[in-house]
C-alpha cells in the first residue's frame, strides 16, 4: 500500500503546523504539553476518507508528521522564551527561532534511528501513546466515531475557553489560604479543561505523583520555609503581599529549586537506567551496516528497514556546521566581548557539547517515552541538566576574562549561550521522544520505518517555519513569564512559562553566583529518597510506581495547575473500576472493557485538550490588535465573584462530562 503520497505529505504539513501552535500555547500556560499522536490520526482518517483511495499506512504518514510539530513546539517553549525573560531578546526574531528548532528537530530523528531496535523491539518497552495510536488507526479502518468525540469535546472546550478569556465570563482559577502563625498554606486550582485531559491522558500513577509533588511545595515547603527563615528575608521576598500570593512568590524565588534539583538527580538517574539498552542499540545499528554491505546476508524485511546508518552518522556530522553559524549569530562577539580565540573556542565547545548531550539526553528521553509515554517525557530534566552543565563549563572558560559579578551584561550573554545548547538539547530530546511512540505505532500497523523517518524531518521542517509567528504572537498578546511587551497590559492571562522561567533562573543564578543552592541540594535529597522508594516498590513488585521525573514536575509548578490534572487521573481510574465490574458481572472480557473505555476517554480527552489550546491561539489574534486581554470582554470587573462560581459550576459539568463518556457502555 502506498504510504507517501502527495495528500499525506500536505496533510501531515498542514496538521504539525496547527498543532505546533496549539502545544505552544499549553506549554506555556502550564509548563506540560501532551502527545497528539491520537488527535492527529483521528483528524487523518476523517480528512483521507475524502478521498477515493486512502488506506490506514497513509494515516500512519500523517501523524507522524503531525505529532512531529507538537513535540517540537516543547522543545522550543521550554527554552528559547528564557532569552526574551533574560531580556536578550525584544521578540522571537524568525531566522533564528527556525534554524534552532529546526536543527535540533533533525538531530533527534538522526539521534533515535539506532535505537529502534533496541527500544522497541529487544527491550520491549510500553511505548503507551504509540500503542493508542496505533490502536486507533486500526479501528479507523473500521469506522470515524472517534473524529466526533474529539470534535465535540473540543467544541465544548473551545467554547469554555472563549468565556473565560475572552468574554470573562468565567474565572480561569479558584485559590484560598489560612494563614497560621508566620506560615501560609495555600490551596487552589485553575479552572482548565485541557489539564483535566491531561490527567486523564497520563492516568492516575503519574496524576498522584505531580499532585505529590505539588503537595511537598505547598503542603511541607512554603510553610515551613516560611516558619524557619530569618524574618527579615521572608519580609524581602513577599514584600506588601499576604496570603496565597505571598505564598505565590515564596514558591516562585525560593521553593520551587528544589525541582531543579530534583530534575538534575532523575535526569541523571535516566542516564544510568539506559546504559545497556543505548550499547544494545549501537552494536544493533552496526551489524546492520555489515549485513547490508554484505550481499550474502539476509534479506532485511520492509517493516525493518531504518534510514542507512552512514547516512545518518553524516548528517549529524553535516549538521555541526549551520548549527555552529547560528550559535555565532545569537551569541555574537559584541554581546560577549572576549578574545577571539576565546569565543570561536566557546563556540565550537557549544556545537560538540549539543551533539553529545544530544545524543544521551534523546536516548534517555526516548527510554522514558517508552516508559511512561510521550507526555512525561523528562524533557524539562534533562534540559535543567543541559543548561546548568553548560553554565558551569561557561563560567570556568569565561570567568578569566569577564567579571560575571560587576557586569551583568556578561553575564546575560553567557546565560544567553547556555540558553541556546540548551534548546537545541531540548528539542532533539523531544522529538527523540516523539519519534519511538511513532515507529512503535508504525510497528503496529506494517509501516516502513524509513519512510516514518522521513515525515518526520518533514513535520519537524514544517513546524520550525511557523513556531516563530506563533510565539510572537503570544507573547505581544498575552505576555511570558513576567515580561509584558508594553506597559499597562494585565497579568491575569499572561502565560507563565514555567519551564523557561526556571532555565532562565538556573542559567542567570551560575553567572550571578546566587543561586539557591540549598533548596537545589535539598531537591536532590528528595530525588534520591523518590527512586530509593521505586526500587523497593519494583523489587515488590507492585503495580504503582514512583518515577522521580514526574514528582520533580510537581515540585516546580503551581499547585493549581497540579489539581486538575489530579482529578483527571482520577477519573480515568474511577472509570476503568467500573467498566470492570460491570464487564465482571455481564460475563464480558474486563480488561477489553477498561481498553475500550480507556480509548473513549483518551479521544474525548484530545478534544479538549485540543480545543482549549486552538481557541488560545486564534484570541491571541484580537488580543494583540487591540493590545489589551479585555478586547472582548462582555462584564464588568465586578462580574468576578460571579465568574467564580460559574466557572467552578461548569469545570464540575467536564468532569462528569468526560466520565460519562469512559464508561457508557
Amino acid at each position: 500500500m502506498p504510504q507517501i503520497t502527495v495528500k499525506a505529505v500536505v496533510l501531515g504539513v498542514l496538521l504539525s503546523a496547527i498543532l505546533a501552535g496549539a502545544n505552544a500555547y499549553l506549554g506555556l500556560k502550564v509548563g506540560m504539553t501532551v502527545s497528539a499522536s491520537i488527535p492527529a490520526a483521528v483528524i487523518s482518517m476523517a480528512l483521507l476518507r475524502m478521498f477515493k483511495h486512502s488506506n490506514i499506512l497513509e494515516n500512519n504518514i500523517v501523524q507522524t508528521a503531525a505529532s512531529a510539530g507538537e513535540s517540537l513546539a516543547a522543545g522550543v517553549i521550554f527554552t528559547l522564551p528564557a532569552l526574551i525573560l533574560l531580556r536578550y531578546w525584544a521578540d522571537f526574531p524568525f531566522l533564528d527561532t527556525m534554524a534552532i528548532a529546526m536543527f535540533g528537530g533533525v538531530l533527534g530523528v538522526l539521534f533515535t534511528i539506532p535505537l529502534r531496535r533496541a527500544l522497541i523491539i529487544e527491550k520491549k518497552l510500553k511505548f503507551p501513546e504509540g500503542v493508542a495510536t496505533g490502536e486507533v488507526l486500526k479501528a479507523g479502518t473500521e469506522g470515524g466515531k472517534g473524529i466526533m468525540q474529539i470534535a465535540w469535546a473540543g467544541l465544548a472546550a473551545a467554547l469554555y475557553k472563549l468565556g473565560q478569556t475572552g468574554l470573562k465570563l468565567f474565572s480561569g482559577s479558584v485559590s484560598g489560604s489560612v494563614t497560621t502563625g508566620r506560615s501560609v498554606f495555600g490551596m487552589g486550582t485553575e479552572l482548565s479543561v485541557a489539564l483535566l485531559g491531561v490527567g486523564y491522558i497520563v492516568g492516575l500513577n503519574i496524576a498522584v505523583l505531580v499532585f505529590a509533588g505539588g503537595l511537598i511545595s505547598w503542603l511541607f515547603g512554603i510553610p515551613l520555609y516560611m516558619a524557619f527563615a530569618n524574618p527579615g528575608e521572608v519580609a524581602e521576598v513577599v514584600g506588601n503581599m499576604e496570603g496565597y500570593n505571598a505564598a505565590l512568590e515564596i514558591w516562585s524565588q525560593k521553593i520551587r529549586y528544589m525541582g531543579v534539583g530534583a530534575m538534575v538527580v532523575g535526569g541523571v538517574w535516566a542516564l544510568v537506567s539506559l546504559a545497556k539498552p543505548l550499547k544494545d542499540g549501537i552494536a544493533s545499528s552496526w551489524e546492520a551496516v555489515k549485513q547490508a554491505k554484505s550481499e550474502d546476508g539476509p534479506e532485511v524485511l520492509r517493516t525493518e528497514k531504518d534510514m542507512p546508518i552512514n547516512y545518518v552518522l553524516w548528517g549529524i556530522v553535516a549538521l555541526a556546521i549551520p548549527i555552529f553559524i547560528i550559535f555565532t549569530q545569537v551569541i555574537d562577539t559584541s554581546h560577549l566581548p572576549v578574545s577571539r580565540g576565546l569565543y570561536w573556542t566557546t563556540m565550537g565547545i557549544g556545537v560538540l557539547f549539543s551533539l553529545v548531550a544530544g545524543f544521551l539526553f534523546a536516548s534517555v528521553a526516548g527510554y522514558m517515552a517508552g516508559l511512561v509515554g510521550s507526555s512525561n517525557n523528562p524533557i524539562s530534566g534533562v534540559t535543567i541538566a543541559t543548561i546548568l552543565a553548560t553554565s558551569l563549563i561557561l563560567l570556568v572558560l569565561l570567568g578569566s576574562q569577564l567579571d560575571f559579578s560587576v557586569d551583568s551584561n556578561r553575564a546575560q550573554a553567557a546565560a544567553a549561550a547556555a540558553i541556546v545548547v540548551g534548546a537545541m538539547v531540548a528539542c532533539a530530546a523531544a522529538i527523540a521522544g516523539d519519534n519511538m511512540q511513532d515507529l512503535k505505532a508504525g510497528q503496529l500497523v506494517g509501516a516502513t520505518p524509513y519512510k516514518q523517518q522521513i515525515m518526520q524531518i518533514v513535520g519537524v521542517v514544517s513546524a520550525a517555519v511557523v513556531i516563530a509567528p506563533i510565539l510572537s504572537l503570544l507573547f505581544n498578546a498575552y505576555g511570558l513569564g513576567g515580561v509584558l511587551p508594553r506597559e499597562g497590559m494585565s497579568t491575569e492571562e499572561m502565560l507563565s512559562a514555567p519551564q523557561a522561567t526556571l532555565m532562565q533562573s538556573v542559567a542567570e543564578g551560575v553567572f550571578a553566583q546566587n543561586l539557591e543552592w540549598n533548596m537545589i541540594w535539598i531537591g536532590a535529597v528528595i530525588a534520591v529518597a523518590i527512586i530509593i522508594l521505586d526500587k523497593v516498590l519494583e523489587a515488590k513488585g507492585t503495580e504503582f510506581r514512583t518515577p522521580v521525573l514526574a514528582v520533580a514536575v510537581g515540585i516546580y509548578l503551581p499547585l493549581e495547575l497540579t489539581v486538575p490534572i489530579f482529578i483527571g487521573g482520577m477519573i480515568a481510574w474511577g472509570a476503568a473500576k467500573v467498566v470492570a465490574k460491570r464487564a465482571k458481572k455481564n460475563s464480558e472480557d474486563p480488561d477489553e472493557a477498561k481498553v475500550e473505555a480507556e480509548r473513549k476517554g483518551l479521544l474525548f480527552s484530545s478534544g479538549l485538550i485540543t480545543g482549549e489550546a486552538l481557541i488560545g491561539i486564534i484570541l491571541a489574534i484580537p488580543f494583540a490588535i487591540q493590545e489589551s486581554t479585555d478586547a472582548l470582554r462582555m462584564v464588568p470587573q465586578s462580574f468576578a465573584p460571579y465568574a467564580d462560581w460559574l466557572g467552578a459550576a461548569a469545570a464540575v459539568f467536564f468532569c462528569i462530562w468526560l466520565y460519562k463518556v469512559a464508561v457508557k457502555k
